[in-house]
């Protein structure tokens, strides 16, 4: 990738990464513009305090019809969106109690960034809870979103955080 911390540059990556066997191309994408838009919706929800169902409204109804970065988005998949908001803000406290236990012992979750935090319960969300997603794709899939918001470091910190949540969930 040529910059690390253009969005466009992480779903082109992302767009040739082998995702879910019997996901299409389209459907893989789909899949990706729905994790991106479910850390933001989660960074939002947490920043104005807004409920769950009015930011999965209001990403239905203004944002999958917008652009990132002056690059109209690929069709959502609207409905595994609104599944992993729904999943994490419904399993905070798992989800949350997962993540710390691969915190190291002197970091609380609260200390990191929101958007980090987003990454994490989204990832540890599909960790936990969608076995039928392979470990590999939802690792790679948040680790690269990292790489569009934060430096090299941030990433391979929610790699190896979500890899220790995949251990811990799937054995």
């Amino acid at each position: 990738m040529s910059d690390p911390n253009s969005l466009q540059s992480v779903m082109a990556h992302l767009a040739g990464k082998t995702d879910e066997a019997p996901l299409s191309g389209k459907q893989r994408r789909a899949r990706t513009i729905a994790r991106l838009a479910a850390v933001q919706a989660l960074y939002q929800m947490e920043l104005a305090g807004e409920g769950v169902e009015t930011v999965i409204e209001e990403f239905s109804r203004h944002r999958f019809d917008g652009d990132i970065e002056g690059q109209m988005l690929a069709e959502a998949d609207e409905d595994y969106f609104a599944q992993i908001v729904r999943g994490v803000v419904t399993g905070q406290v798992a989800i949350d109690g997962a993540v710390k236990a691969r915190l190291a012992s002197n970091w609380r979750l609260e200390r990191l960034d929101a958007t980090l935090r987003a990454l994490l319960r989204c990832g540890a969300w599909e960790l936990r809870d969608r076995p039928d997603t392979p470990r590999e794709v939802v690792i790679d899939e948040y680790v690269e979103l990292a790489k569009a918001f934060f430096d090299e470091a941030e990433a391979k910190f929610v790699n190896a955080a979500l890899d220790g949540v995949a251990r811990d969930a799937r054995g």
